[in-house]
């Protein structure tokens, strides 16, 4: 298996929540379109949600578009119940992460902090979002505990 070293035994319960570039600079990064919470509160009100929905979740972040794909094709290969997406610039750039995500067999959710379509044209085009089963854009921290609470609803 190409990613067996990575992969860990997860519960079906398990739900990956991927973040692209510059998330990592919440809080500081345009406060006024992102809102003020930092990604690290994000996961601590994600952790919470998911526990009290009967999941646990694996965060994570990376600035560079090979390493989302890396693990997006890692979920593929492991034990998750679906896959939380926010890839930043990468949503309206990257045909690679589209493909992997085609390869994906559980459930997809586009979500994003700002309303994509509110903004720049350029931003107006989504590759994610037609792989996903629901997309939840323009409501900040409540994006990523809708997209919890759609997953928590899936039959696993």
């Amino acid at each position: 298996m190409l990613f067996a070293a990575m992969i860990q035994p997860f519960s079906m319960k398990t739900i990956l929540i991927i973040n692209g570039p510059n998330l990592n600079m919440l809080g500081l990064r345009e406060p006024e379109i992102y809102g003020t919470l930092t990604l690290s509160e994000i996961e601590g009100q994600c952790r919470q949600s998911a526990q009290e929905l009967g999941f646990t979740i694996d965060v994570r972040q990376s600035n560079h578009e090979g390493v989302l794909i890396d693990w997006v094709q890692e979920a593929v290969l492991g034990n998750y119940a679906g896959l939380i997406i926010n890839a930043g610039a990468y949503t309206h750039t990257s045909i690679a992460l589209h493909d992997a995500l085609k390869i994906l067999r559980i459930p997809i959710v586009e979500v994003h902090l700002s309303d994509p379509k509110q903004r720049e044209s350029f931003r107006h085009h989504s590759y994610t979002e037609p792989l996903a089963k629901a997309v939840f854009k323009g409501e900040g921290l409540s994006g990523y505990i809708k997209a919890l609470h759609f997953l928590a609803q899936k039959p696993l």
